[in-house]
C-alpha cells in the first residue's frame, strides 16, 4: 500500500531535461561515424510474388557504392544440421532478404553506399524479374476456403486459435432474457513516433560489434542478431540511450538491424540504415485491424449472464507480434465485467498487407472498443443507466482477472464517480435530442490493463545500484527510455528506498555491456517492473550502508533512519553520519564496495480507467469536434505525478486520432499502401485538441513499488469508444467501424431520417 515519501510523488525534473532542451541529445540518426557508409533497401513492388532472376551488375560498378546483398547470399542457417533462423523477434517466419515477397515492400535487396543519394541510385540499377502470385490483404477473406496462401498454414492462421473459457457459454445464454450481438471493425492506426527506424553498425578492431539502434529491447536486438547471424553474443554491443518515441512499435526487428551487421563485417566499415518516412508507415509496424464479432446474454435486470466472440486480427504479411496481441485483446473481451460464462476464440491470420506488430494497448483498444460500444447498446435497451450497468457488474477485490490472479485492488466505481461528476452526468440529454444543427453529447468507455497479461509468461527485471565514493548513486537498468520519462521515475524510486537526494542519483541504461539484462519497455512494465527491480536493488545496497552506519555509530542497524543522503539514530538524531562519510575511502583502510542487487517478477498488476468525453456534431457535415476529455486512473500511486499526466495525456491525443480520422489505406486491388506520410495519414495537432482532464485514484497496490500501478497503455484503450458512444448520444447514429469519419456519421445521420420518414 501506499507509505509516506519525500521524492516519489514529486514532479522532479527529468534526469534528461538540460540534455534534450538544450540539443545536446544524441538519438541514434544524430550519430555520424568517420567513414561511415549509408544503406538503402530494395523492395518489391509486388504484394505476393517469388523473384526469378536478380542482376546486380549495374549496381555494383556505380562508383561509391562498396557492398550489394541480395535474398539468394545473406545467411539462411546458422550451419550445417540447423533450422533455419528467421529474422524477426515473436514468430520465426520472416527472412532477412526474402525471394519471396509477401507484402508490397518486402526487402529483396540492399545496398551500401558512400551516401544515401549513391545507395538510391544504385537500387535503381538493381534488375529484378518476378513471379506475380494472387494475394489476399482481409483477414475474414483470408479465412476462407480456396484464399491466396501467404506462408502455407491452415487457413492462414499465424497460429492456433487462442480460446479464452470458462463456464458454459451456452447455458448462460439459455439463463438470458435479451441477447445481443454485433459486429465491430478497426482500422490500421500508426504509432506515428518522429524518430524513424534507425541503425548503425560498427565492426571493432578486437572483432567486436557495436550497434545503435532505436529500440525498445536492446537485449532483444542483441539476443536475435547472435541467434540469426551466429555471432557470440558476447561479441555484439547494443547501445539506445535517447528514442524519440516508440509506443511499442519499437520492440521488434525490421531487417535493417541484420543489415547494418553484416554490411559492417563485409565493408569494414560503419554502416548506417535510417528508413524514410514512407518506409517507416509500409515496412514498419501498425496497430492491428481487427473484426471482433460479440455475442453477450443479459438479465433484465442487467446482470450478465455469457459472452461470446471471436476476434480476428489482421498480422500482415508476417506474425511479429500478432500472437500475443491476439491473445491479449482475447483475453481483454473476457475481462472487465464480471461475466460467469465466457468463450472467445481468437484468430491471427496472415494477409499479404503491411505487418501489424505491438502498439501502445497491445490489442485491448480493438476489443474494449467492441465490449464498450456494446455495453451502451445493452444499457440503452434495458433503459439503464450505462453507468449503473458497470457498476452491476463490477469486479471486485479478490476476484480472478485475465492473468489467472486476484485483484488486489479495484477502484473502476470511483473512476466511474469521479468522471462522472466531472463531465456532468447527470446533466446528460437524452439521445438526439440536442437542438439545432451543432449537437452535443456525452459518453464513457472503461478499461482493465495488465502489465502481465499472459499466465505462462514470466515477466522479470533486473537492476544494479553502485554506491560511488562521493555518496553518490549508480543505477543501472536494462530496460531502454522511450522518451516516456522512465528514467527519471525509476530514480525518484530508488532515492526514496535508498534515502538519498533524488538529484544524487544518476541513471544508466541502453547499454547491454554496462547494465543488467531486462526484457524491454513495453507493456506498462517499466514503472511497475523495472521499479520493484531498482526499489529491491535500492534496498540490497542500504542495508550495506547502514551496516557501515551500525558500526561506526554503535547501534544496530534496525535502529537506522535515512533521509536526503543523512543516515541517523531513530531516537537519538543527534548521532548521525552521511552517505559521503561512510563511501569516501580512507588510507588505510577497506574501500567500502557497495553493490546492490534486485529482481522483480511479479504475478498480477491489474490497474482501471473510465474515461469520458464530450462532443460536438455538425448535423449538416457529420464532422465531430470533441469539446472535452476526461480520464480516471486507478493509478496506485503516481511516482511522479507530471509525468503521469504527460502518459495519459499522450494516450488521449492517439485513441481521438484512432476514434475519429487515423487509418493507413491499404489498396485491396495492388496492396499499395496509399497515405504513408504525414501529409495525407491525418493527426490532430496541438490547436486541434480539446480539453483535456486528468484524474488519479492512488489507493496504492501490495504488488509495485511504494503502490503504484502502470498506467501508459491503459491511457489509449477507453478513448475511442467513450468519443463514439458520445456521438450517439448526440446524434442517435451508432458507429460501428473505426474511424468514426464525417462520411460515416453523416450517413448514419440520413439513414436515420429515412426511417423516421412515413
Amino acid at each position: 500500500m501506499t507509505t509516506k515519501t519525500t521524492v516519489v510523488g514529486q514532479r522532479v525534473t527529468r534526469v534528461d531535461a538540460w540534455e534534450k532542451t538544450t540539443g545536446r541529445a544524441r538519438y541514434t540518426a544524430d550519430i555520424n561515424l568517420p567513414g561511415m557508409l549509408h544503406a538503402k533497401i530494395k523492395r518489391s513492388p509486388h504484394a505476393h510474388a517469388r523473384v526469378l532472376r536478380l542482376d546486380t551488375h549495374l549496381a555494383e560498378q556505380l562508383p561509391g557504392v562498396k557492398a550489394v546483398l541480395t535474398c539468394f547470399n545473406v545467411p539462411r542457417k546458422l550451419h550445417a544440421g540447423q533450422p533455419e533462423p528467421r529474422a524477426s523477434s515473436l514468430v520465426p517466419d520472416q527472412y532477412i532478404l526474402t525471394d519471396t515477397p509477401c507484402f508490397r515492400g518486402d526487402g529483396v535487396a540492399v545496398v551500401a553506399a558512400i551516401s544515401e543519394e549513391v545507395a538510391e541510385d544504385a537500387l535503381g540499377l538493381i534488375d529484378v524479374e518476378y513471379e506475380v502470385f494472387p494475394a489476399v490483404f482481409d483477414a475474414e477473406e483470408a479465412l476462407r476456403d480456396g484464399a491466396p496462401s501467404v506462408h502455407g498454414t491452415e487457413r492462414n492462421l499465424v497460429m492456433p486459435p487462442a480460446i479464452i473459457a470458462s463456464g458454459n457459454v451456452e447455458a448462460g445464454f439459455a439463463e438470458a432474457d435479451f441477447i445481443f450481438e454485433g459486429r465491430y471493425s478497426t482500422s490500421r492506426h500508426i504509432p506515428a513516433f518522429l524518430e524513424p527506424y534507425v541503425c548503425i553498425c560498427r565492426p571493432e578492431s578486437d572483432g567486436n560489434l557495436t550497434v545503435w539502434s532505436s529500440t525498445q529491447a536492446p537485449f532483444m536486438v542483441r539476443g536475435s542478431l547472435s541467434e540469426v547471424l551466429g555471432i557470440p553474443m558476447s561479441n555484439i554491443r547494443v547501445l539506445s540511450e535517447h528514442m524519440g518515441g516508440g509506443f511499442g512499435a519499437k520492440q521488434d526487428l525490421y531487417q535493417l538491424e541484420y543489415l547494418t551487421v553484416l554490411l559492417a563485417r563485409q565493408t569494414m566499415r560503419p554502416v548506417k540504415m535510417e528508413f524514410t518516412r514512407a518506409e517507416t508507415f509500409i515496412a514498419g509496424r501498425s496497430r492491428h485491424p481487427v473484426v471482433i464479432e460479440l455475442k453477450q446474454g443479459v438479465k433484465r435486470d442487467g446482470t450478465l449472464t455469457a459472452r461470446k466472440a471471436r476476434y480476428i486480427s489482421n498480422s500482415g504479411a508476417y506474425g511479429s507480434h500478432g500472437p500475443g496481441v491476439t491473445w491479449v485483446g482475447s483475453s481483454m473481451l473476457g475481462s472487465l465485467h464480471k461475466c460467469p460464462n465466457v468463450y472467445i476464440e481468437g484468430l491471427c491470420v496472415y494477409t499479404n498487407a503491411p505487418i501489424a506488430g505491438a502498439f501502445r494497448g497491445y490489442g485491448a483498444p480493438q476489443a474494449y472498443f467492441a465490449l464498450e460500444t456494446q455495453m451502451d447498446e445493452i444499457a440503452e435497451a434495458l433503459q439503464i443507466d450505462p453507468i449503473e450497468l458497470r457498476l452491476k457488474n463490477l469486479f471486485q477485490v479478490g476476484d480472478i482477472g485475465p492473468a489467472g490472479t486476484p485483484f488486489e485492488s479495484v477502484e473502476l466505481g470511483e473512476c466511474l464517480r469521479r468522471g462522472a461528476e466531472r463531465i456532468g452526468w447527470k446533466n446528460r440529454r437524452p439521445v438526439g435530442s440536442s437542438p439545432g444543427t451543432l449537437k452535443r453529447g456525452i459518453g464513457f468507455a472503461c478499461q482493465l490493463h495488465s502489465a502481465t497479461a499472459f499466465p505462462d509468461t514470466k515477466e522479470v527485471a533486473s537492476a544494479l545500484v553502485v554506491a560511488n565514493e562521493d555518496g553518490t548513486i549508480q543505477l543501472r537498468i536494462g530496460a531502454a527510455d522511450l522518451g516516456t520519462g522512465a528514467k527519471t521515475v525509476i530514480a525518484q524510486i530508488a532515492a526514496e528506498e535508498l534515502g538519498v537526494r533524488y538529484e544524487d542519483v544518476r541513471v544508466v541504461a541502453g547499454d547491454t555491456d554496462s547494465v543488467p539484462y531486462d526484457l524491454g519497455a513495453y507493456a506498462s512494465r517499466t514503472t511497475f517492473i523495472v521499479g520493484g527491480a531498482a526499489q529491491r536493488a535500492a534496498a540490497s545496497a542500504k542495508a550495506q550502508v547502514f551496516a557501515l552506519a551500525a558500526q561506526k555509530l554503535s547501534v544496530d542497524a534496525s535502529e537506522l533512519e535515512a533521509l536526503a543522503g543523512l543516515i541517523w539514530v531513530k531516537d537519538a538524531p543527534e548521532r548521525k553520519t552521511t552517505f559521503q562519510e561512510l563511501l569516501t575511502p580512507v588510507r588505510n583502510e577497506k574501500i567500502p564496495i557497495i553493490i546492490g542487487q534486485g529482481e522483480f517478477s511479479p504475478k498480477n498488476d491489474y490497474s482501471f480507467a473510465a474515461q469520458f468525453a464530450e462532443v460536438e456534431v455538425d448535423a449538416e457535415t457529420g464532422l465531430t469536434r470533441v469539446l472535452k476529455l476526461i480520464a480516471v486512473h486507478d493509478i496506485g500511486k503516481a511516482i511522479n505525478p507530471a509525468s503521469a499526466e504527460g502518459q495519459v495525456e499522450g494516450g488521449l491525443h492517439q485513441g481521438l486520432g484512432y476514434a475519429l480520422m487515423e487509418d493507413m489505406v491499404v489498396d485491396p486491388i495492388s496492396g499499395r499502401t496509399l497515405n504513408p506520410n504525414f501529409v495525407d495519414y491525418k493527426l490532430f495537432t496541438a490547436e486541434d485538441m480539446p480539453e483535456m482532464q486528468v484524474d488519479f485514484i492512488e489507493s496504492g497496490d501490495k504488488v509495485g513499488p511504494f503502490g503504484a500501478k502502470g498506467v501508459a497503455e491503459d491511457s489509449v484503450c477507453p478513448t475511442a469508444p467513450a468519443i463514439l458512444n458520445a456521438i450517439y448520444n448526440a446524434t442517435g447514429v451508432r458507429v460501428r467501424e473505426l474511424p468514426a469519419s464525417a462520411e460515416k456519421i453523416l450517413a448514419g445521420l440520413e439513414f436515420n431520417q429515412k426511417e423516421v420518414r412515413p
